[in-house]
């Protein structure tokens, strides 16, 4: 006997006689107009973090002056220091996101300050947001190579900050070479992966479900990417076990998520055998790797050995690379 009931796409069971019609499908479009408040917070949230990046690199408590002295004039260096705070504003808004994204596909709670419609809402939102800071992160990057590299004609500066800035692997210089490139594929994997949603009508629920996983991927490569090329937390110091902190809740959460997924078809049963004990090893794994995250970034918080760099007691005073020459 089977029962009337289905799982929905987000693994709710929809009762029985009752169908989703094709007019509540969620629209892109809907959702850019619905992103607009959330937008315009995260600009407020960038104006005010370029500001206190501003008011540091003119007392001289920047560390981004410490890594790199050149860099002491924010009048003339304005968009890297915009660069950096969309950069952090994009970090902000993709750790929110995903922590609703976990919240939504696991353990429910028992109560939630809102309807799970609206934190669905607010999960699609702020993935939008996510994207475009993380763009015009890059694109401020770009600016500022084109700015930097004055020996050139323009044609060639626009070649070589396009290439560094969005062509992985040209990057050439320090941490960067490793970095960037870091930065680049959460770029390139969140634009597709957040846009899927607006088509998984047509590749299918199960599809959208099994690519959708990779967002975590996204978010690991974007905290990544800032502990190694954030000079705001590179050397060994609270900001940087701040932002090491942050992770905990999200591992947290992944962990919660893994052992309480909220569609049946996830838990991980008895194991049996035949074709089911490929796929129950690699379900044990993942709960494995995510119990460990999480010892891990305890140990790092408690011992601060976060890999941090130590303040040099004489800063270099080298540019970020050679500008390009005929």
């Amino acid at each position: 006997m089977t029962s009337d009931t289905r799982p929905d796409e987000d693994g709710a069971v929809t009762p029985p006689g009752r169908r989703r019609l094709p007019g509540h499908r969620v629209a892109l479009r809907g959702d850019l107009r619905a992103a607009l408040p959330d937008a315009g917070a995260a600009v407020v949230v960038t104006v005010l973090v370029f500001a206190l990046l501003w008011a540091r690199m003119e007392s001289g408590a920047s560390d981004t002056v410490a890594v790199m002295p050149f860099m002491d004039d924010p009048g003339t260096y304005w968009m890297y220091l915009l660069s950096q705070a969309f950069g952090w504003s994009a970090l902000l808004w993709a750790w929110g996101t995903v922590m609703l994204g976990l919240l939504l596909s696991g353990p429910r709670p028992a109560r939630l300050p809102v309807s799970r419609p609206v934190l669905e809402r607010w999960h699609r939102t702020t993935s939008l947001t996510t994207m475009a800071l993380m763009f015009a992160h890059a694109l401020m990057f770009a600016a500022e190579l084109v700015r930097y590299e004055t020996k050139v004609d323009w044609a060639e500066r626009l070649w070589v900050a396009f290439a560094d800035t969005f062509v992985p692997g040209w990057y050439d210089s320090g941490t960067g070479q490793v970095a960037i490139p870091l930065g680049q594929g959460a770029l390139y994997l969140a634009v597709p992966l957040g846009l899927l949603f607006y088509v998984r009508h047509r590749i299918g629920a199960g599809t959208w479900r099994r690519v959708h996983r990779f967002v975590i991927v996204v978010y690991v490569l974007s905290v990544w990417h800032t502990l190694l090329y954030g000079t705001n937390v590179w050397y060994g110091e609270w900001p940087r076990t701040v932002l090491w902190l942050l992770q905990l809740p999200v591992a947290v959460l992944l962990l919660l998520r893994l052992l309480r997924p909220a569609r049946r078809a996830e838990r991980l049963g008895p194991l049996g055998g035949g074709a089911a004990r490929p796929g129950w090893w690699l379900r044990a794994a993942g709960r494995v790797a995510a119990g460990a995250v999480v010892i891990g970034l305890v140990a790092v918080v408690l011992s601060g050995r976060d890999g941090g760099r130590d303040r040099p007691a004489h800063p270099p005073a080298t540019a970020p690379h050679a500008q390009e020459t005929d």
